[in-house]
């Protein structure tokens, strides 16, 4: 059931500050799609069960007949961030507001439709850029990224399919993160040969530290960032938040013995990510396709997964369907992505103040300038 009205989403067109134009590129079939799905739904759109299969911005007959994004389709969408995740927002915001309005575009991935997505990126302000972390980054990934930057678009990173690389290429959780980290490098270096961090855009280069970078799977609907895992453990370690997103990523080693940290690892020492974000995926994933019934029945418990009670029969079944509710109700696609836009990607207010003197091709004085960065 849809979750907002025409007149909540009337009165957030007038708080500039709260709204997040963005648009979703990626190389063809990385999941753009798919992943979107995740973001209408949570928006209450289309049904939870329907993400991930339903294509929901495919519209047309022809793109639903060849599973391709052809014409670019907008959306908007409400959404309310908790009150928690505020702090995190660095530029200004409304204060007497948590809710925002994302106006999303989704984009074609074929190099035949690339106008599609220069038009798209025109009128947008951020850009969720989605790669396949099986494929890694192509082509079509660095033609729509250096169109971003060149439009002055602000990029956000989302690795996709990480199910695909769970069980079909059953990656051991070193080589997933090395495979994690050469993504992350590869479009840093594409964003380096384009941009410019002392720009007018400042910062633009991706940092799971930062929150700017993603993980999970659009089919199966889920997701997450570092900043979900350090959450979760904030409160065992004593420690903030932000401080353990940095812990959780890099040559960062955690002993479970001596309950200590070290950069340098050694014996009885795991890299931080492998032991406290992929573990924890691992044993899921392990006990579910396994079918340990009683090992998957004490993780759901231990990590606090509520199901709906219309489908705790798949509890019995087990499997990828068991699999896919699991993981949807524990980190969930559409909550993790709408918070990563409305912390990461600019407001139009923000936006106008480095993009106006390229959308506007008449004259540009200092006063006209001075107007743009005071509304």
């Amino acid at each position: 059931m849809v979750n907002f009205t025409v007149d909540q989403i009337r009165g957030l067109m007038d708080k500039k500050k709260n709204i997040r134009n963005m648009s979703v590129i990626a190389h063809v079939d990385h999941g753009k799609s798919t992943l979107t799905d995740s973001l209408v739904c949570k928006a209450g759109i289309i049904a939870q069960q329907k993400a991930g299969e339903m294509r929901f911005t495919d519209t047309r007959k022809d793109e639903q007949e060849r599973c391709i994004t052809i014409k670019s389709t907008a959306i908007s969408l409400f959404y309310e961030l908790p009150a928690k995740d505020l702090s995190f927002i660095k530029q200004e915001r409304e204060p007497d507001t948590p809710h925002f309005l994302i106006n999303l575009i989704d984009s074609p991935g074929h190099v035949d439709f690339s106008s599609e997505v220069t038009a798209a990126l025109r009128v947008t302000d951020g850009a969720l850029v989605v790669v396949d972390c099986v494929s890694g980054v192509c082509v079509q990934t660095e033609t729509v990224l250096r169109q971003a930057i060149a439009e002055r678009i602000k990029p956000i990173l989302f690795m996709n399919k990480m199910d695909r690389a769970l069980l079909e290429l059953q990656l051991q959780q070193e080589d997933l993160f090395q495979t994690f980290q050469r993504i992350i490098e590869n479009v840093n270096v594409i964003i380096a040969t384009y941009g410019d961090d002392s720009g007018p855009m400042g910062e633009l280069q991706v940092d799971p530290t930062k929150g700017t970078v993603g993980f999970g799977a659009g089919l199966h609907g889920w997701a997450f960032t570092l900043k979900e895992f350090a959450e979760m453990y904030a409160s065992k370690f004593k420690i903030e938040v932000s401080k353990l997103m940095n812990r959780l990523w890099g040559d960062n080693f955690f002993s479970a013995t001596e309950k200590k940290w070290s950069k340098s690892g050694g014996e009885g020492y795991t890299r931080g990510f492998n032991q406290f974000v992929l573990d924890p995926i691992f044993k899921v994933f392990r006990a579910i396709m396994d079918c340990k019934k009683e090992e998957y029945l004490s993780l759901i418990e231990k990590l606090s997964i509520k199901l709906p009670t219309e489908e705790r029969d798949k509890l019995e079944e087990g499997g990828k369907p068991l699999l896919k509710l699991v993981m949807k109700q524990w980190l969930p696609a559409g909550d993790v992505l709408l918070t990563m836009i409305a912390i990461h990607l600019p407001s139009p207010v923000v936006a106008q103040k480095y993009r106006a003197e390229l959308l506007y091709e008449g004259l540009f004085s200092y006063n006209d300038k001075n107007k743009i960065n005071n509304n």
